[in-house]
């Protein structure tokens, strides 16, 4: 029953520990197989029980992306080391910022949901998909590092780590298939969707459990009085930010665009997504046989399992 609320709950990770599957485990290792998961959500929708059709469906549909972005890796296993499309290659690999990347590694980016994600992670061995996909995008875009890594810093983290979903995945998330539209998500702003009062920051961080609700997302904003009477002494307690998020964002958006139109030739994205690309089916027009759809790049939340 414990996938009762999967649907909603699956982007929190207030909520995604009890609300995920948590196959991914077994399913990584090989203790379960794929075919056994499939064959018990089917039975389960079929006879009905604790956990809403809607979510069963929700999970079976992820069960397909699993092995979809599986193939992908097994069709084109230099996606570990290389970029998917090719006109990405220099984006980024000439400007990575050591001490950027060691204050995201130790969990110290100054940004409080960022760092409670990574600590999570890093102490217990799993975070949700969406947080996953945050913490690649956050290193990806204000961070700007190049993806490989961060990638393999996550994957030492990882006790699911499976290659075929992680690396197809991880390199979504950074933007360099040409083939997906890149997604920056904005530290606060995640912060306050997917932990509201602060109760999983708090949790992972305790140095900021004294900080009221109103600035547990953006500590940084906080007088020397307020932080005082948190307890709380910014720079020594806690980091402050190592970028100014939002000025990071606007400068990372500035770049990809211009490198795009720069280098990014339209015949090696279609190569991309020939190769990659997922492609869905139309139903059957007068009774003829069934007309492929536009081929459609999967969204990048697509992966979800965990």
């Amino acid at each position: 029953g414990r996938g009762a609320g999967y649907l909603r709950g699956m982007s929190s990770p207030l909520s995604a520990e009890t609300r995920c599957s948590r196959f991914s485990l077994a399913l990584a290792t090989g203790a379960l197989s794929l075919r056994e998961v499939v064959h018990a959500v089917r039975a389960a929708r079929h006879a009905g029980g604790p956990v809403p059709a809607r979510d069963l469906a929700s999970l079976e549909k992820r069960l397909h992306w699993h092995c979809h972005f599986i193939q992908k890796l097994e069709s084109e296993p230099e996606i570990e080391f290389r970029n998917v499309h090719r006109g990405f290659d220099g984006l980024r690999e000439g400007d990575f910022n050591r001490e950027w990347f060691e204050a995201w590694r130790r969990r110290e980016t100054g940004w409080p949901f960022v760092d409670a994600c990574l600590r999570s992670l890093q102490q217990t061995g799993w975070i949700n998909f969406r947080m996953r996909a945050m913490l690649v995008s956050i290193a990806s875009y204000h961070l700007w590092l190049h993806w490989p890594e961060p990638a393999r810093q996550l994957a030492a983290w990882f006790t699911d780590y499976e290659p075929g979903i992680h690396y197809p995945q991880v390199q979504m998330q950074a933007g360099v298939t040409g083939i997906n539209i890149p997604r920056m998500y904005n530290p606060v702003k995640q912060s306050q969707d997917q932990d509201p009062r602060g109760g999983f920051i708090r949790r992972w961080l305790p140095e900021l459990a004294g900080v009221p609700d109103d600035w547990i997302h953006t500590p940084w904003l906080m007088g020397t009085a307020q932080q005082r009477a948190a307890g709380l002494r910014l720079g020594e307690t806690y980091p402050l930010p190592v970028r100014d998020h939002e000025q990071a964002a606007r400068e990372a958006r500035a770049k990809l665009t211009a490198w795009k139109r720069a280098y990014v030739e339209r015949e090696e994205s279609r190569r991309v997504f020939e190769k990659h690309g997922s492609r869905a089916r139309q139903p059957r027009r007068g009774g003829g046989a069934r007309v492929p759809a536009a081929p459609v790049a999967p969204a990048a939340d697509q992966g979800e399992l965990f």
